[in-house]
């Protein structure tokens, strides 16, 4: 197992210092990724005024997610947003590829 270090990431703007092993790296970005995500989605929403309680509502967003899958559940409407995000993203990269051709 690899030593920790410090890593700087960014969420809504805010920096912050975290510390990962070089195994735990990529985990991490993933997760800082899915939670700037999910805080910039309820942010934009309108409804939720205030980094502390749109941090608040996130985290139970994310905790419901967690419980509903441990408990067998399935969104399938999270499940939809989630392969059009992926394929917006494959997209992207297609026509990025394209131009360089």
């Amino acid at each position: 197992m690899s030593e920790a270090k410090a890593v700087d990431v960014s969420i809504m703007g805010r920096e912050f210092r975290v510390s990962c092993t070089n195994d735990e790296y990529d985990a991490l970005m993933s997760a800082v990724s899915y939670l700037d995500r999910k805080m910039g989605e309820i942010r934009d929403a309108g409804k939720v005024v205030g980094v502390e309680r749109i941090a608040i509502m996130a985290a139970l967003n994310i905790a419901h997610e967690l419980l509903t899958t441990r408990s067998g559940g399935f969104d399938i409407g999270d499940f939809k947003r989630r392969i059009g995000f992926m394929q917006e993203q494959i997209e992207q990269e297609i026509a990025e590829q394209n131009e360089l051709f």
